[in-house]
């Protein structure tokens, strides 16, 4: 029988299920807007604000804000260390999943 990967090697800061949501889709689509994920994740403007505040302390996102005509306008997207965190944090959850090859396999 194969050992199980332990649950020590998951990234608990991308393992929330909002911060994961957050990740995924920065990783999926690129550069978004606080509203574009706000409507994409259906989080409310503190869940949200709170949950990007933690990534971007850890280095995983950057926030930008600028003024778009008059109006404020936020947009996150994953940095260097954040792109290798989650692809790190999606080969742990596959090496969990994958089929495990026998000697002759």
């Amino acid at each position: 029988m194969s050992a199980i990967p332990s649950p020590e090697g998951i990234d608990n800061l991308i393992h929330e299920r909002a911060r994961l949501g957050i990740m995924s889709s920065l990783a999926a689509a690129g550069p978004m807007t606080f509203s574009e994920l706000k409507g994409t994740l259906g989080m409310t403007d503190g869940n949200l604000s709170v949950h990007a505040r933690v990534l971007e302390e850890a280095g995983y996102i950057r926030i930008e804000k600028q003024f778009v005509g008059r109006k404020p306008q936020t947009t996150m997207s994953l940095t260097a260390k954040g792109t290798a965190a989650f692809k790190a944090y999606v080969a742990y959850l596959e090496s969990i999943v994958a089929p495990k090859r026998g000697k002759n396999g």
